[in-house]
């Protein structure tokens, strides 16, 4: 049984296509599907147009299915002609309302019909996410490590993650694993921009050199997008800092940090347990002064990628990681 009026919202596209296919699937006869399905764009549709749409019956069918994309961008007319049926939908048409990543919808159509808002997944679910998609999508299994290592080279876009899962389900004969994503993807453990990240929190600038060349060369990754993901680490540090100092135990500081991105929902770079571990292992290396050091000269670095054409990105990182991991060092040493 389905109800009349379906409105999709939120910022993950590729699940909210995903429902709209299951929908078409599950409400419209294959065999009848060129006569009893209509999907339109927001702003192509006249409100002549729209009132066809949604008065036309069903043809040798239970049921017509309307998808309308972009439903934000109706013009003024066409959505109030949309008011007008939603008020009294009809019973033999599913009405399948799509808005945009960054829409914001209006109270009528928040409130009309059954209302799904499609969240990016973070933390724990993208990593089970990936891990389902695989077996069920593909019919392969993926071990945890693969599954760690694909979200590190490819990030939480899960059309790029589906993408390429699919070549890695061509690619491997049996289950998924690192030397399979590492082949395919083109990101190896121990060169990663986790390991990169890592070597930063630790303050290891030799470790961290030695593995920036090989990270700037992988997929999906910019000097801007390695900025971004220090930048996260920081302010993740910063955070550390301020709990220790306020007395919380090194043993909750674990919590703390799984609390904040599940508040805040960022993604460090790589899943979140292996961030988390990180910070709350290297937290105590580093000071207030350093962090706002760290900060400054990921701002300088940011605005330099943006703006200069005299130093190249990767000088430009090899700068950052040596201000970075040598942050508080005189301090110390004094």
């Amino acid at each position: 049984m389905f109800d009349p009026v379906y409105v999709l919202f939120g910022d993950d596209e590729f699940r909210k296509d995903a429902a709209v296919r299951d929908l078409v699937e599950a409400a419209v006869d294959p065999s009848t599907r060129d006569f009893n399905l209509e999907v339109r764009r927001g702003s192509e549709l006249s409100p002549e147009t729209l009132d066809a749409l949604l008065g036309t019956p069903p043809m040798l069918a239970e049921r017509r299915v309307v998808v309308i994309r972009d439903v934000d961008k109706l013009k003024k007319d066409a959505r109030a002609m949309l008011g007008r049926y939603l008020a009294r939908p009809a019973s033999d048409l599913l009405v399948v309302l799509v808005a945009p990543a960054g829409a914001k919808l209006d109270k009528e159509l928040s409130q009309c019909g059954v209302a799904v808002e499609f969240e990016p997944l973070t933390g724990e679910r993208l990593p089970r996410w990936v891990t389902y998609h695989a077996e069920h999508a593909l019919g392969r299994t993926i071990t945890p490590e693969a599954v760690a290592l694909l979200i590190e080279a490819t990030g939480p876009d899960l059309t790029q993650l589906a993408l390429e899962l699919e070549k890695l389900a061509s690619f491997a004969s049996d289950a998924i694993d690192e030397h399979a994503v590492s082949e395919v993807v083109g990101v190896r453990r121990g060169e990663s921009l986790g390991d990169l990240l890592d070597a930063v929190a630790a303050k290891d600038a030799a470790q961290a050199l030695a593995l920036l060349p090989g990270v700037l060369q992988q997929p999906k990754t910019t000097a801007v997008s390695i900025v971004m993901n220090l930048t996260t680490q920081t302010l993740a540090l910063a955070y550390g800092v301020a709990a220790r100092e306020r007395g919380t135990p090194a043993r909750a500081l674990y919590n703390e940090y799984m609390t904040l991105l599940r508040e805040s929902g960022a993604f460090p770079g790589r899943p979140w347990g292996e961030a988390v571990n990180a910070w709350t292992k290297h937290t105590e290396r580093w000071g207030a002064s350093d962090l706002d050091a760290a900060l400054e000269a990921l701002l300088q670095t940011d605005a330099a990628l943006k703006e200069t054409r005299l130093s190249s990105p990767e000088q430009l990182l090899t700068t950052l990681v040596l201000r970075l991991c040598g942050a508080g060092s005189s301090r110390r040493a004094a």
